[in-house]
């Protein structure tokens, strides 16, 4: 009984706590893309259920087919900063901590590359999860 009450005396001293911290955003999203960039790499079907379960529930609905295709997402995280005011196609700001990251943007079919390009991407952390807006392939709908 004795070490237990030293322990806690010290963990308060300390400042420690019991509790486990909640991870920092950025590696919330690193982790995020890590995941999606995983999927990726084990092809649509994997990438399609990343993007189902990942969308943000407020847009669930919007979730696109890949048509095949599978998407890297590479973020450049010293670009990642709040953007609170975010949007979705004008329905709002959707709930949770919303942030901004420049990424690199690679498609491929079958493995080979179909296009390349640079531009941003919208996360958000809510109740411990990260969540995304899926994208949608050039000519394919919900």
């Amino acid at each position: 009984m004795r070490t237990i009450a030293l322990c806690s005396a010290a963990l308060a001293l300390a400042g420690c706590s019991a509790a486990p911290q909640e991870p920092s955003p950025q590696r919330q999203v690193q982790d995020y893309f890590a995941a999606n960039n995983a999927a990726a790499r084990q092809g649509p079907a994997a990438q399609q259920e990343f993007f189902d379960r990942t969308q943000h529930p407020e847009f669930g609905d919007q979730v696109c087919e890949l048509d095949g295709l599978t998407v890297q997402l590479e973020p450049a995280l010293s670009t990642l900063r709040p953007d609170p005011g975010y949007s979705p196609d004008g329905a709002g700001p959707p709930r949770g901590k919303v942030f901004v990251v420049g990424v690199e943007v690679t498609v491929r079919r079958d493995g080979t590359i179909t296009g390349r390009q640079v531009g941003s991407q919208h996360v958000v952390l809510l109740d411990g999860t990260t969540h995304g807006f899926a994208p949608c392939p050039s000519g394919s709908g919900s």
